[in-house]
């Protein structure tokens, strides 16, 4: 449930304890970021965190992130991929962005671009976006804002099983804890839904649109009961929480002083880690929607974070080219993977100490043309 508590005002939310602990806001833009062909920085050591929170207090032995190496997969396209998204067993890995097919890989099996699952015919142009069903390994639906679609699509056959025309450009789709609905962001920034379920009582189960007057968000997802939403605006400052399926405005927190343009909620249920232009990552205590910690190891505006399936790590992904691995609780950064270019996209394995991340490889002078490239970083099988 929801809990309604009175925030405070943002400056005095920027003043307390809890963000002068951490480090400055660093207000950075690509634009304006270090030159991406320089030497990977490490990130900056912040102060250090209260005794209470660290990993040998709590009796927790994290993984020795700096024993591991990237492993690249490159696929011959010269675009870069979008997305990638784990099923809920962690047993398949989807990636799209750079045609109209959407490739499902066994990661356990092969990684190699010819060992894909390709699922085509869907589509008209290019695929965006892939989000799998939290409650079936097979389910998932991919979107494309050039032809405008949804589909649907069972990895165990290869022709899609629905197709929905969006009225919109739907830039980013997720599902709700019990699969049954889908929040459709559209490049417009407006929400729609889609439910699945019978028409009438002799009908067959499909997903339809629902009638829910469009809101305003860029992003948004579902929390861990399914009778909440957190949206967020890439141009706006605010996270807002409505009640689902009555869309009851609930909080609005001051998040990101330049826009917030990812979302992702602890598997613990304790945080709420937003990431925005400003280069930094908040972490909302879901209590009362008040910023509990800061993260500012970034070096480049946010692009996408993702939690651990044991919410003890925060994997961030950014306009530079790595990928950043913190600790939940201290805040502190613990890893930074290199990267062949900015990952538009980060994703943990759902049971395993395992990024997974996409892009592509830069453009050099004299160098062969850019390729696209999905990585897995972690505790792989040799």
């Amino acid at each position: 449930m929801w809990l309604c508590s009175s925030l405070c005002s943002y400056i005095e939310r920027s003043t307390s304890s809890s963000f002068l602990e951490c480090q400055p806001v660093k207000m950075t833009s690509t634009a304006n970021s270090k030159d991406e062909n320089d030497e990977i920085q490490p990130p900056q050591k912040p102060p250090s965190p209260p005794p209470h929170t660290t990993f040998a207090i709590r009796g927790i032995h994290p993984p020795t992130f700096s024993a591991f190496k990237p492993r690249d997969y490159r696929i011959p396209n010269s675009q870069g991929m979008n997305h990638v998204a784990w099923n809920c067993d962690g047993k398949k890995l989807a990636a799209v962005g750079v045609d109209k097919a959407t490739r499902v890989w066994n990661p356990d099996k092969s990684m190699e671009h010819r060992s894909a699952q390709m699922f085509s015919g869907g589509h008209a142009d290019e695929v965006d976006y892939v989000s799998w069903n939290p409650t079936h390994p097979e389910l998932f639906c991919t979107s494309s804002q050039k032809d405008r679609r949804i589909v649907f699509w069972d990895a165990r056959q290869s022709r899609y099983i629905q197709q929905i025309a969006s009225k919109s450009a739907p830039n980013y789709t997720t599902y709700s804890p019990d699969g049954r609905t889908i929040m459709i962001c559209s490049t417009a920034n407006h929400t729609s839904f889609l439910s699945f379920g019978k028409e009438v009582e002799d009908s067959k189960e499909q997903w339809r649109p629902t009638d829910k007057v469009p809101t305003t968000a860029s992003t948004g997802i579902f929390n861990h009961a399914g009778n909440g939403l957190i949206l967020a605006h890439h141009a706006e400052h605010s996270v807002k929480v409505l009640d689902y399926p009555s869309m009851e405005a609930r909080e609005s927190a001051p998040a990101h002083v330049a826009g917030c343009v990812t979302l992702a909620l602890d598997p613990r249920g304790r945080y709420l880690a937003t990431g925005g232009h400003d280069s930094i990552v908040n972490l909302f205590d879901v209590n009362d929607w008040i910023s509990a910690k800061t993260i500012t190891s970034s070096d480049h505006s946010i692009t996408a974070v993702s939690f651990s399936f044991d919410g003890e790590y925060l994997a961030i992904a950014s306009a530079g080219s790595y990928i950043d691995i913190c600790g939940t609780e201290t805040c502190a950064p613990l890893h930074r993977v290199p990267a062949v270019g900015p990952a538009p996209s980060v994703s943990w394995h759902p049971s395993k100490y395992i990024i997974a991340y996409c892009g592509q490889t830069k453009l050099r002078e004299g160098g062969p043309p850019p390729v696209s490239v999905v990585s897995l970083f972690g505790l792989l099988d040799s």
